[in-house]
């Protein structure tokens, strides 16, 4: 019995212990302009984005589901990021899709 009940406590341990789990959540995401070349596979051009209070601009390898980007316009989206269960090796395991274009300036 003893073994039993240790059993089920290590079980629920394990389970309990998966940290890397990402809820899916709404964010801030603020477009620049401009892309820049960056190298994922191959190179390619990558949008700038500040996501929720970001001070620094970061490259954005993928995409928006919903988003058109366009030139020349800074964007202000409200965006849903969510976790993808087994994703391809050389892509991210988060899905972004537009929830929201809250602003569109042209710069």
């Amino acid at each position: 019995m003893k073994q039993v009940f240790s059993l089920g406590f290590l079980l629920l341990v394990f389970l309990s212990c998966d940290k890397n789990t990402v809820k899916p959540a709404i964010v801030e995401m603020q477009i620049a302009d401009h892309q820049q070349d960056c190298m994922g596979v191959s190179p390619q051009k990558c949008l700038l984005v500040k996501i929720n209070n970001d001070t620094s601009w970061q490259l954005f390898y993928g995409n928006i589901e919903g988003f058109a980007y366009e030139a020349g316009f800074e964007y202000k989206l409200l965006v849903k990021r969510e976790k993808i269960d087994n994703p391809p090796a050389d892509s991210s395991d988060l899905r972004y899709s537009l929830v929201k274009l809250v602003e569109k300036n042209r710069q």
